[in-house]
C-alpha cells in the first residue's frame, strides 16, 4: 500500500504485520489512506507485532511479542503491550558496541 523500509540488520519476526494503510472513517466513501513504515537499523520487531501506518521504529528499538505500535518508537527503546509502551532503553554489551547503534 505504501513503502516499507527495512534498514540494515533490521529483523521482523514471524507473523508480524506491517500495515501501511487504513481508511478515512469520516469519509462517506471510506477512502484509503497510506503512510510509509520505517524499521531502523538493528531494530527487532518480535513475533506477532502489529506496526501501524506512518510509524518509524528507531535504530536498535525492540518491539516485544504481540506489541501493537501506532506511534514512533525511539532509538534503542524497548516496547511491550497493546498499545505498545516504552518500558526501558536497550543497553548493549561492551563487546557488541562496535556494531551497535550510536
Amino acid at each position: 500500500m505504501d513503502q516499507i523500509t527495512l534498514a540494515d540488520r533490521a529483523i521482523v519476526s514471524q507473523d508480524s504485520t506491517l500495515c501501511a494503510g487504513s481508511h478515512d472513517i469520516s469519509d462517506a466513501d471510506f477512502q484509503l489512506i497510506t503512510r510509509p513504515i520505517v524499521i531502523g537499523e538493528r531494530a527487532w520487531v518480535a513475533a506477532e507485532v502489529f506496526v501501524g501506518p506512518g510509524v518509524t521504529v528507531g535504530r536498535g528499538a525492540v518491539l516485544g511479542a504481540r506489541a501493537v505500535l501506532f506511534k514512533n518508537a525511539i532509538e534503542n527503546g524497548i516496547y511491550v503491550g497493546n498499545p505498545a509502551k516504552l518500558v526501558k532503553e536497550r543497553s548493549w554489551r561492551q563487546e557488541a558496541t562496535q556494531h551497535a547503534p550510536a
